[in-house]
C-alpha cells in the first residue's frame, strides 16, 4: 500500500505534468464554470487579473513593512505581438510603481518577452525596460525556467548585467549545473535569488525534493556568500530558514527572505517580527493556471486548501494574512 511520502511524491510529479498540458489548459479557458471554479483556489496565490490589483496588494504589503517583487504572469510566448504587449505591460507597471514612489523588485520570465522566438529579441526588450529602471531604485529580475533554456537565460544576463547592475539572476537549486553556473558568474555585489525549483527535470539533471536537496541549497547559499553575492534566500522551508538564521546568514548585508504571496504567511509575519528584512513576491494576470499547479506541486498539502477555497462562501484575500 502506498504511504502518504508515496502519494505526496506521485502528486507533485502529476502536477508538474499537469502544469505543462497545453490541452488540459485550453480545456479550463473554454469552460467558464471549470475556470471560475480554479481561479478561486489561484485567488490565494495571484492578486486578481490585472495591474490595479497587483499593485493595490504590494501597497498594502509595503504599508505592513514588507519589501515586494511584482510579476505579471506569463512565459513561453511565441508570437513577437505578445511579447511586445507583455513588455509593454511591464513597463507601465514600473511607470506606475515610480509614481506610487515604490522601489520594488519586478520579476518576469525571458520567454514572456521574447526568448521563445530569438535571443537577440528577447535581450532588446530586457535593454529598453533595464534603460527605464535606470535611475529609479527599481530592479529587474529574470527568473529560470527548464533546464533547457538555463545557458540561454544566463548569456543574457550576463550581457544585460555587464550594463545595468540592477539586474538580478535566478538559481535554482535542484539543477546538477547551478554549482557550475554559480562559480561562472561574477563574484561581485549583484542580487541572487536562490530557489529549489518548480520544473520537472528528468533525474540526469535534477534531484528531486529531499533532505538531500535541503543541503545542496545550503552549500549554494554559502557559496553565493563566499563570492559576495547579495542574496535572497527564496524558500518556504523553515528548516533551510532556522539553518540560514543559525548560520547567522540572514544578518549578512544585502540578505533578504523572499516569499511568494499566500505561502506561509505566518512564517513572512514571524521573520519580519524578528526584525529580518522579508520580500513578498505578487504575481498578477490571466496566467495563472501554471502558477497554481506549481504552488500544489511543491507542498501537496495546498490541494486540501484549494478545494476549500473553491468551496468558500467569499474570495481569498491573502494580505489580510500577512502581519
Amino acid at each position: 500500500m502506498a504511504t502518504t511520502i508515496d502519494l505526496e511524491k506521485q502528486l507533485t510529479e502529476t502536477m508538474k505534468s499537469i502544469a505543462r498540458r497545453s490541452d488540459l489548459k485550453a480545456y479550463v479557458e473554454r469552460t467558464p464554470s471549470l475556470y471560475h471554479l480554479l481561479q478561486r483556489a489561484a485567488a490565494r496565490y495571484v492578486t486578481g487579473d490585472d495591474r490595479a490589483a497587483g499593485l493595490e496588494a504590494g501597497r498594502m504589503l509595503v504599508n505592513k513593512g514588507y519589501a515586494i517583487s511584482l510579476e505579471y504572469i506569463g512565459e513561453n510566448t511565441e508570437d513577437i505581438r505578445s511579447c511586445e504587449a507583455a513588455a509593454l505591460e511591464m513597463e507601465q507597471l514600473i511607470q506606475a510603481l515610480i509614481e506610487l514612489g515604490i522601489a520594488a523588485r519586478v520579476s518576469f520570465d525571458l520567454s514572456h518577452i521574447g526568448l521563445s522566438i530569438d535571443d537577440a529579441f528577447a535581450f532588446k526588450q530586457l535593454a529598453a525596460l533595464a534603460e527605464q529602471t535606470r535611475q529609479t531604485g527599481i530592479e529587474l529580475f529574470i527568473s529560470m525556467e527548464e533546464s533547457a533554456k538555463t545557458e540561454a537565460i544566463l548569456a543574457i544576463y550576463e550581457r544585460a548585467a555587464a550594463l545595468y547592475p540592477n539586474i538580478g539572476i535566478t538559481l535554482q537549486a535542484q539543477l546538477h549545473s547551478t554549482t557550475q553556473h554559480l562559480n561562472a558568474l561574477q563574484a561581485d555585489s549583484r542580487r541572487l535569488r536562490l530557489v529549489k525549483g518548480a520544473y520537472q527535470e528528468p533525474e540526469q539533471l535534477a534531484i528531486s525534493r529531499s533532505d538531500a536537496l535541503n543541503q545542496r541549497y545550503l552549500h549554494l547559499l554559502e557559496q553565493a556568500f563566499d563570492r559576495g553575492h547579495r542574496v535572497s534566500i527564496a524558500t518556504h522551508d523553515e528548516r533551510i530558514v532556522d539553518e540560514a538564521i543559525a548560520r547567522g546568514w540572514a544578518l549578512k548585508p544585502g540578505v533578504e527572505f523572499e516569499m511568494l504571496y499566500g505561502i506561509r504567511p505566518d512564517l513572512s509575519s514571524k521573520l519580519k517580527r524578528a526584525g529580518y528584512p522579508v520580500r513578498i513576491y505578487l504575481t498578477y494576470g490571466h496566467e495563472w493556471y501554471l502558477y497554481l499547479c506549481h504552488r500544489i506541486a511543491e507542498y501537496p498539502p495546498n490541494l486540501y486548501q484549494a478545494v476549500i477555497d473553491i468551496a468558500a462562501d467569499r474570495p481569498v484575500d491573502s494580505v489580510m494574512d500577512y502581519e
